[in-house]
């Protein structure tokens, strides 16, 4: 879809049901949904999974705005051209501030906003990303001469995003890193990290967000500590919070089956009552 810029590579499953799109966060691409937005067209949804620009097969322009701030209104325009109105957001970790900066800026845009295992406040960029920017100097030379690429910078950062090893074998990580392979790769992820400006979160109200919301938070994240879910549900005022156990930040890749089922009940309840 034309962002601008470019152009964002959008999955669409099913048609004609209510929309829910779909954001990854730092690190990962739509493909982390794959389990996810199926069973959301089973249960009769319109799912669309978006690779954010950069990410993914998404455009890569050298000199793009990857920030919180340009996504936001990059999955902004491709909603215009895909002419979807008013879909339930679902936002993983970094997509989540996307989906919030949007949910802020732009109310009228959306009918339900799910955050999962986002970050708020102060928060940006999180640790995952400060250590990967801090890495690079001492990795990005010997990176790009080596044939593993961005495997030294990446692959810690994957591992950190789940509660279990289990969830993240190597041929996982392998997929995850495969967007990144190439002589620009490392160039490129760390043009990604360094976009991630933590004042284009920190100016957003939350007490002023009027999307109903719910944060559904896998309590194994080793990033962020579970407070922050119940400090986004005391901010937001039409907000709840679900929190899962032992599972970490990448909850479609743990618990994909429990997604599913409170972002369908979430999406289709009158209230914002969610079991």
């Amino acid at each position: 879809m034309p962002v601008g810029p470019g152009a964002l590579h959008v999955d669409r499953y099913g048609h004609g049901g209510p929309p829910i799109v779909l954001l990854h966060g730092f690190a990962t691409s739509s493909f982390l949904y794959r389990h996810v937005a199926p069973a959301l067209a089973h249960l009769g949804h319109t799912a669309f999974a978006v690779d954010l620009f950069g990410y993914g097969e998404s455009d890569r322009p050298f000199d793009a705005d990857f920030g919180i701030a340009a996504q936001a209104e990059y999955v902004d325009q491709a909603l215009t051209a895909l002419r979807v109105g008013r879909p339930t957001l679902v936002g993983v970790g970094l997509g989540g501030a996307v989906a919030l900066r949007l949910a802020a800026f732009r109310p009228d845009r959306l009918r339900r906003l799910v955050l999962v295992n986002s970050p708020a406040f102060d928060l940006v960029p999180g640790r995952d990303v400060r250590e990967l920017q801090r890495n690079a100097a001492r990795y990005a030379l010997q990176a790009q001469r080596s044939v593993l690429g961005v495997a030294p910078l990446l692959t810690p950062v994957l591992q950190d995003l789940v509660a279990s090893p289990e969830a993240m074998p190597e041929r996982l990580v392998g997929r995850y890193l495969a967007p990144f392979v190439g002589r620009d790769g490392v160039s490129h992820l760390i043009a990604l990290a360094n976009a991630i400006r933590g004042e284009e979160l920190e100016e957003i109200e939350l007490g002023a967000v009027s999307t109903p919301t719910l944060v559904v938070w896998g309590d194994g994240d080793s990033l962020l500590e579970p407070v922050v879910a119940n400090r986004i549900a005391r901010e937001i005022p039409d907000c709840q919070v679900t929190h899962l156990p032992s599972v970490g930040q990448l909850v479609p890749e743990e618990n994909p089956e429990e997604l599913v089922r409170l972002v369908h009940d979430f999406s289709l309840a009158r209230g914002t009552e969610v079991a």
